[in-house]
C-alpha cells in the first residue's frame, strides 16, 4: 500500500527518509525533534543541522540519518498556528511538498512523516491531518513511493481513523502515556 497512516514512534519506523519537524533556528526543540535527535545521535545530527543554518517556515533540507533505520532525515520547518490569516495552510502544504521533492531527489522508495506543526507550534490536529491527507495522495498520482503518516498520540490516531478506516496501530496504550 503506497500510503498508510500508522500509530507508532517515528524513530522506530523503517523508511528511506524520516521527516523531522525542525525549528527555524538551529537548536533541538521538543517532541518529535528531540526524539529524532536522541535516536539518530545528538552531536552528529546537530553538527549536520548547523551546516544547513536557518530553515525558514515552509522549507526543507536533508541530512544523513546516522543511527536511525533510514538513509536520510528531511528537516522541515512548519508554521506556528496563529489565525489562518498568516498563510499557515500554504506553509504547511509546502513542508509536505518540499519533503516529498527531496525524497524523490534522493531516490527514496519510502518516507515517514509526523503530523507537522501540530505539537508545540499549535496547528490544529484536524487541519494538519487534512492537509497531509490531501498533499500525499496528490503526490502519489504522479510518483511511486511508500508513504507513512506516523501519528503518536490518541487524538491524532482517532482523527486519522475517521479519515482512513485502515489506520494501523503499532503501539498500544501502555506504550503511549500521554
Amino acid at each position: 500500500m503506497p500510503f498508510q497512516i500508522i500509530r507508532n514512534d517515528i524513530t522506530k519506523v523503517k523508511a528511506d527518509a524520516i521527516v523531522n519537524t525542525a525549528n527555524p533556528d538551529v537548536f533541538i526543540g521538543g517532541g518529535v525533534d528531540t526524539a529524532i535527535y536522541n535516536a539518530a545521535g545528538r552531536e552528529q545530527l546537530l553538527a549536520e543541522r548547523e551546516k544547513i543554518g536557518e530553515l525558514p517556515p515552509g522549507e526543507a533540507a536533508v541530512t544523513p540519518a546516522f543511527n536511525l533505520d533510514a538513509k536520510y532525515i528531511i528537516h522541515v520547518s512548519g508554521p506556528k498556528w496563529e489565525d489562518v490569516e498568516h498563510g499557515e495552510f500554504d506553509i504547511l502544504r509546502s513542508c509536505y511538498e518540499k519533503a516529498l521533492s527531496l525524497a524523490v531527489e534522493k531516490e527514496c522508495e519510502s518516507i515517514a512523516f509526523p503530523l507537522i506543526a501540530m505539537g508545540a507550534y499549535g496547528f490544529p490536529k484536524d487541519k494538519a491531518l487534512q492537509i497531509a491527507t490531501s498533499v500525499i495522495p496528490q503526490f502519489l498520482f504522479e510518483n511511486e513511493m511508500s508513504i507513512f503518516l506516523v501519528v503518536f498520540d490518541r487524538k491524532a490516531f482517532e482523527l486519522s481513523g475517521k479519515v482512513y478506516s485502515d489506520v494501523q496501530g503499532y503501539i498500544d496504550e501502555n506504550y503511549v502515556r500521554l
